[in-house]
């Protein structure tokens, strides 16, 4: 099966990345800690069997972090811009603006770098004769959205976001679009430095590891 990959990305800049990271991470360190998600994240979505890797990206790379780094990695993809006010608006258009006739949308952020491409095409294999799938995160939100149609986003401009009951409150807007949506892993994402540790040790060898690791 072919698929959509969609990520949606912010620009690792200092000061505006990962600040709940901060303290004991310095701005500079939180940064390093979202470019090594997304680089990782990147990595693991460009091995994914059948996957067209779309990134959704919002920010200044040349303020960035690993700027250069992120953007040669980006080649490999097709990069189109966030568009809308509101990360719920933003996710909405993302859908709309990576679909192709026919073809499902798996969607994730760039907070769970422990993802594998053998992961990721699983995740997207229910949407050859299901509607969606959700990937809940132990924090109460989700980390990825699979759509078989991508427009069926339209039920996320509802939803709030980074709540403890985003992930609940995404269950009943699709459920009231007429959707049924299969549960995939829960996954830890990182929000806080106890988070970026958790997902660390389970990856002892990524950039992202390296990158937690320099927070004392």
């Amino acid at each position: 099966m072919t698929f959509c990959l969609l990520i949606v990305a912010k620009a690792p800049v200092p000061g505006f990345a990962k600040t709940r990271l901060c303290p004991p991470a310095e701005p500079e360190q939180a940064a390093e800690i979202a470019a090594a998600s997304l680089l990782d994240t990147l990595d693991a979505a460009l091995l994914t069997p059948g996957a067209r890797v779309v990134v959704a990206m919002t920010g200044d790379l040349g303020k960035a972090t690993r700027g250069t780094e992120i953007a040669t990695a980006l080649r490999e993809t097709e990069v189109i811009p966030q568009r809308g006010d509101g990360f719920d608006v933003r996710l909405v258009n993302a859908h709309a603006d990576a679909r192709r006739p026919g073809e499902p949308v798996l969607q994730i952020g760039m907070d769970t770098p422990q993802v594998t491409p053998a992961l990721l095409a699983e995740a997207a294999q229910p949407l050859e004769t299901e509607d969606s799938v959700l990937g809940l995160a132990q924090d109460g939100g989700w980390w990825a959205l699979g759509l078989q149609d991508p427009l069926h986003a339209k039920a996320l401009a509802v939803v709030p976001m980074s709540r403890e009951d985003t992930g609940l409150q995404t269950l009943r807007a699709l459920a009231g679009i007429g959707l049924s949506p299969g549960i995939l892993p829960t996954l830890s994402d990182v929000d806080t430095i106890s988070d970026a540790r958790l997902v660390a040790a389970e990856i002892p060898g990524g950039r992202f590891a390296r990158a937690v690791a320099e927070v004392r």
